[in-house]
């Protein structure tokens, strides 16, 4: 397979979180001005396509550049499910997807496909977003997963304040990968993934490059 790329292109109009900033792109230096084309970067850690570190919602979690390596490539499982506003992926349509195609090992990294990516520029992105029912992530946890991604702005319903998914996640150590892109264009249910953030001293996320190959 070809490499495909999972990121979202960050610039000034991507949507933020509600509450987040929008990115900034601040020209500093000039070609004209200084020899050299330069600009300063002011956005959140959790922009566009990005990871949650376990920090993100857990005191003692491990931050973002506390990751193993190991941790961030390797073989990943895709899971097409196609899902309206405010619908989640339950534990029912995980082993119904087991039924069919085997057992999930344990310590998998499993990606989502909800489709609801199509909605990027709508209002109701971030507001109504499917997401993991609570089931669906305890399901999970008890298989010791490394990692889940979704093509949704969040893990969580977006209708769910709690977080309580990112909660149960984070407090077993599982990664979260938000808002990933092209998942459409992963033709099998198995595949190779890289997914680098930054190393950032102590964050508890960072945007990524993630790319299936």
């Amino acid at each position: 397979m070809k490499p495909i790329d999972l990121t979202l292109t960050i610039s000034k109009s991507i949507p933020s979180f509600p509450g987040s900033p929008k990115p900034q792109f601040i020209s500093w230096s000039s070609l004209k001005e200084d020899g050299y084309n330069l600009e300063l970067l002011f956005l959140s850690s959790h922009t566009g396509t990005h990871l949650d570190a376990p920090f993100h919602f857990v005191k003692n979690g491990i931050k973002i550049d506390q990751i193993p390596l190991d941790r961030l490539m390797g073989k990943a499982i895709l899971i097409k499910l196609k899902k309206s506003k405010n619908s989640s992926i339950s534990k029912s349509d995980i082993l119904q997807f087991e039924k069919k195609n085997g057992n999930i090992p344990k310590n998998s990294s499993i990606f989502f496909f909800t489709d609801w990516q199509k909605n990027l520029k709508k209002d109701n992105y971030f507001t109504e977003n499917p997401g993991l029912a609570l089931s669906a992530a305890k399901y999970l946890a008890q298989k010791k997963t490394n990692l889940v991604g979704i093509d949704s702005p969040s893990i969580d319903l977006g209708k769910d304040e709690s977080f309580s998914v990112h909660h149960t996640l984070s407090k077993n150590n599982i990664l979260i990968v938000e808002n990933l892109a092209n998942l459409n264009k992963i033709s099998s249910k198995e595949f190779n993934f890289t997914i680098l953030p930054l190393k950032l001293k102590d964050a508890t996320g960072s945007p990524v490059r993630a790319v299936a190959f």
